[in-house]
């Protein structure tokens, strides 16, 4: 999955550091688009001393590479680096850059989302000793957002039920949506499973988890079992294909980057989980 990039390790306690040339600096523009160049099969991202920049942040480290994230406008004449979406990068590659771009993307996020406060409307400041944005007129304080999200693997037999979004991702999924408050994770998965395909499930077990921060997410990967026929009764609005594939005809996603895509892995597979 996206996350895992043994022996490279994620370091992502807040420091205090300054810039120095030789830091990666993650620029997204207003789009989304973070600026790399992939010219040599690989993401490479800009160092400080490649462009210029206004405002920065320490971000995160992996090994013993700084990540720092562009606050600002950045004036990028180097014709090598190019602004490209996440998709673009998840389409074609992996590993520790690709994970990079996606925790720097779910950062960058929070604090475009965040200058003022939601509480007076006074004008947010970085907090200097932990990752966090301070309002100075009334003291609010806010640490970046992280949205729960189920992933469901619903097995019936040698079938699992399988599921193709209306809008977004073209390939095959599993069922999958948002804690609502006053929820647990396990009504999560009872309720989107209901919602999405009118299936009900029993026997709820944990499989695993992942971050993905291309929409700030937690995601939390449960298996059950449909409860009774498994007749499928599916939400048009949501979906546009929902069905029992069988082991044999188990189509996977295209790359390994995802819980989702594990989970339909380790089903065809026959593995415990």
């Amino acid at each position: 999955m996206i996350q895992d990039i043994y022996p490279s390790r994620l370091y992502n306690s807040f420091k205090n550091h300054e810039i120095s040339n030789n830091d990666y600096l993650l620029c997204f523009d207003g789009e989304g688009r973070v600026l790399a160049d992939t010219r040599s099969g690989s993401i490479v991202f800009p160092k400080s001393g490649d462009i210029s920049v206004g405002r920065t942040i320490y971000g995160f480290s992996v090994d013993n590479d700084r990540y720092f994230l562009a606050l600002g406008e950045t004036d990028n004449t180097d014709t090598v680096f190019e602004h490209l979406t996440l998709r673009q990068l998840r389409d074609r590659f992996s590993g520790k850059e690709l994970f990079a771009a996606f925790t720097a993307y779910h950062l960058w996020n929070w604090y475009n989302d965040n200058s003022f406060c939601g509480r007076c409307g006074n004008g947010f400041v970085l907090s200097s000793d932990e990752r966090a944005l301070k309002c100075s007129k009334c003291g609010n304080t806010v640490y970046p957002r992280i949205n729960p999200a189920v992933i469901v693997g619903v097995v019936k037999g040698d079938s699992i039920l399988v599921t193709r979004y209306r809008r977004g991702y073209a390939h095959n999924a599993l069922v999958a949506g948002f804690t609502e408050i006053g929820e647990t994770l396990e009504q999560t998965v009872e309720r989107e499973v209901m919602e999405e395909t009118g299936v009900k499930v029993r026997n709820i077990r944990y499989y695993k988890s992942q971050p993905w921060g291309m929409a700030q997410d937690i995601l939390i990967g449960f298996f059950c079992e449909a409860d009774g026929s498994g007749e499928i009764h599916m939400d048009e609005n949501e979906l546009k294909y929902a069905e029992w594939v069988s082991r044999e005809e188990l189509e996977l996603q295209p790359t390994d980057i995802s819980l989702t895509n594990e989970m339909m892995k380790v089903f065809r597979d026959g593995r415990n989980f």
